[in-house]
């Protein structure tokens, strides 16, 4: 597969045009200081977000890292705390990277342009990486971007409940794979989809940032082309279990 979920981590390797890209959304750097705006007190994860990336990137042995949306946390002008994770991380970075904006990171570009690093940022109605399209899913990916073999997006934060027989419950980070179904894309650009790419909804790298529960009743999918875009979508947990039909989990 082009597009392979890293064993017990919400990221995937994706080879693709002669590169091999590490994939993950939705980071939410600073997400401590927004929730403490919020009357929510949490000590900053910074640190530990930063190490499990770098982690991800040595595994997957990465050329370029591609962040599909939501790099950082604050929708307007970022805190303090977030400019300070996101100085620490380019550092901390040696390879190129990829944002594909995300609802969160509007105000990104004059904090990223200050640092000394190689990032590329893309619109948020995505971009297309040799066969593999990229976007955040706030918003309908480009018609060109559907093209692709493979589109990956984020923002949904996918999770599910999951129950034992006692009647306990928690909840895990999913993946959710399926197929683009054409004709809501077809009638939102008013010209036929030609193809059907496999659809991959990332679960969200940041462990603090909720999520929509995809087998719960009642739960509605954020992106505007959900769930009805797509259709035989699994759910996978992050150590690789398959769990089937996310309705039926």
């Amino acid at each position: 597969m082009r597009v392979e979920p890293l064993p017990g981590v919400p990221a995937a390797t994706v080879d693709t045009d002669g590169e091999r890209l590490l994939a993950v959304a939705d980071y939410h750097a600073g997400i401590e200081a927004g929730l403490r705006y919020e009357g929510v007190e949490l000590r900053s994860a910074a640190e530990d977000r930063r190490e499990r990336l770098l982690a991800c990137l040595d595994r997957a042995r990465a050329d370029r890292l591609v962040v599909i949306g939501d790099l950082g946390h604050a929708i307007g002008d970022p805190f303090d705390d977030e400019r300070a994770e996101l100085a620490a991380l380019f550092e901390a970075l040696d390879l190129p990277v990829t944002l594909v904006k995300g609802n969160h990171d509007g105000s990104l570009e004059p904090v990223l342009s200050d640092l000394d690093a190689d990032i590329e940022v893309t619109p948020g109605h995505g971009t297309r990486i040799g066969a593999i399209g990229f976007a955040h899913g706030h918003t309908w990916p480009a018609p060109d971007v559907l093209e692709a073999d493979v589109l990956c997006v984020g923002h949904e934060h996918p999770v599910v409940r999951l129950e034992d027989s006692v009647g306990g419950a928690q909840k895990e980070r999913a993946w959710l794979r399926g197929s683009l179904v054409p004709d809501p894309f077809a009638e939102q650009f008013d010209r036929p989809v030609e193809s059907v790419p496999e659809f991959v909804v990332f679960p969200a790298f940041n462990d603090r940032s909720g999520g929509t529960w995809v087998n719960v009743d009642g739960q509605e999918f954020l992106a505007p082309f959900l769930p009805d875009g797509m259709t035989g979508a699994e759910a996978f947990l992050l150590d690789g279990t398959r769990l089937g039909p996310y309705k039926q989990v």
